[in-house]
């Protein structure tokens, strides 16, 4: 039998094709925030002043009972958060967070209502418990409005009921738990920082991941946690324990 040697030609077309690239697959990294990250920018909580907010008693400020007594003091009470707010900055525990989004497919859960995370540059973020920077309609919930100023006594809403603070209240149900439940259910890792652990129903999303994935809490108190599985604690406050966290998930990129 003869050989022969002969060429083959190739369209250049397809000496140009190249095999499809497989896209990296981020791990998804849920994180919940709590007043500790926001208090180090500034902001004050209750949390740490025997429920009192800044002299306030949330009873009088942060209920629906409060409300309905006194709609004015709630009104001037967030008309001050929202300030004070505007002036506050994102700290390193807020940018950090926003970086690994370039590592992680990160989801960001807080229980804070500002805009931190936001300026920091986090693109997904849940607010469990409102905005500041929102408003509503004090009878319909679906009625919801950017609000940079201040809220009076008399601003309507397009269905004639006053204006409220867009704030889920101590003593009103969390409309998006259900949400973040199943965001921390599928989570590959899951990350606490700056929470007491203490507000409810949001306290409990701690025990909704599988019991297998890497656990971390950050607090300069580390709240009681139970008999959670694979739980790293780092006791320091959000922007010292930052970096030791940063640390460690670069062992799960």
């Amino acid at each position: 039998m003869t050989f022969i040697r002969s060429r083959i030609f190739i369209p250049t077309l397809l000496l140009k094709w190249e095999f499809p690239k497989i896209p990296f697959l981020k791990k998804k990294l849920i994180v919940i925030t709590g007043a500790g990250i926001s208090a180090e920018s500034g902001l004050k909580t209750f949390r740490d002043s025997d429920g009192l907010w800044e002299g306030y008693d949330i009873n009088e400020v942060a209920t629906p009972r409060g409300w309905k007594k006194n709609p004015a003091l709630v009104l001037d009470f967030y008309n001050m958060r929202r300030r004070n707010v505007r002036d506050a900055h994102p700290n390193e525990a807020h940018k950090v967070l926003a970086a690994l989004e370039n590592k992680f497919d990160i989801q960001i859960i807080t229980q804070n209502i500002d805009d931190l995370h936001e300026r920091a540059g986090s693109t997904k973020i849940l607010h469990l418990h409102g905005e500041i920077f929102k408003m509503r309609s004090e009878r319909n919930e679906s009625l919801i409005y950017e609000i940079l100023g201040d809220i009076r006594l008399g601003d309507k809403a397009t269905d004639g009921a006053q204006l409220r603070p867009y704030i889920v209240w101590f003593e009103e149900p969390v409309p998006l738990i259900e949400q973040a439940g199943l965001l921390v259910k599928n989570a590959d890792l899951l990350v606490v920082i700056g929470t007491s652990l203490a507000v409810y129903p949001a306290a409990g999303l701690i025990h909704y991941p599988n019991p297998e994935i890497p656990k971390f809490i950050i607090d300069k108190n580390i709240p009681v946690t139970g008999n959670i599985q694979n739980l790293f604690r780092i006791q320091q406050p959000a922007t010292r324990g930052i970096g030791e966290l940063k640390k460690l998930l670069s062992s799960y990129i």
